[in-house]
């Protein structure tokens, strides 16, 4: 692997070390969280929607830490990373990193407010209480999940924007900036 292709910064031409790591990672996150999410609508009172759900909110509270570290990586960056191809472009990602901050912060807003511990790791990050539940922190909670379903579809246009801008001639394949291959792609290449 050479010097350029471990690169921990952004450049214009590709993302960093660091900034695939959270978009990967994040990726592999969001793919456990709605699979925790499907388990629980479709697989009810199984096993396997004992073990998934049951990580579903340690699991969201790595995702929001992860979230907010990202945005603080890319506040770094700024003006280093790769220009965004249009302004549809640059809104999907805001909309992105607006749903994945906002799902995991509804949920932590709603576990407070039920007044139930929350103690991930073995940490007491919500001690609960005793007494009913706070209306206005628990209200919000549907949200979490028409959110949630909506980061998913954005998820898959994000996904289909980055084949079509793979595929489709003259568009640059956005792929390679979030993988590190910044190799023009041809058809004897790949």
């Amino acid at each position: 692997m050479s010097a350029n292709q471990t690169q921990l910064h952004d450049s214009p031409a590709r993302y960093g070390t660091l900034s695939r790591f959270f978009h990967w990672s994040m990726a592999a996150i969001l793919a456990w969280q709605f699979a925790t999410a499907l388990a629980h609508l479709q697989l009810e009172d199984t096993a396997i929607e004992g073990f998934l759900w049951g990580t579903h909110k340690v699991v969201g509270l790595l995702l929001i830490i992860l979230i907010v570290l990202r945005g603080l990586w890319s506040l770094h960056n700024r003006g280093h990373r790769p220009a965004s191809l249009s302004l549809m472009a640059k809104l999907g990602h805001l909309a992105l990193y607006t749903l994945m901050l906002v799902v995991p912060a509804i949920g932590l807003l709603r576990q407070y407010g039920s007044g139930r511990a929350f103690e991930p790791f073995g940490l007491p990050l919500m001690p609960g209480f005793e007494g009913g539940s706070i209306g206005w922190m628990t209200a919000p909670g549907v949200l979490h999940s028409w959110l949630g379903w909506l980061l998913l579809v954005l998820i898959v246009g994000h996904i289909a924007m980055v084949y079509v801008h793979r595929r489709r001639p003259r568009d640059e394949d956005v792929l390679a900036r979030m993988l590190g291959n910044r190799q023009p792609s041809s058809a004897g290449s790949r």
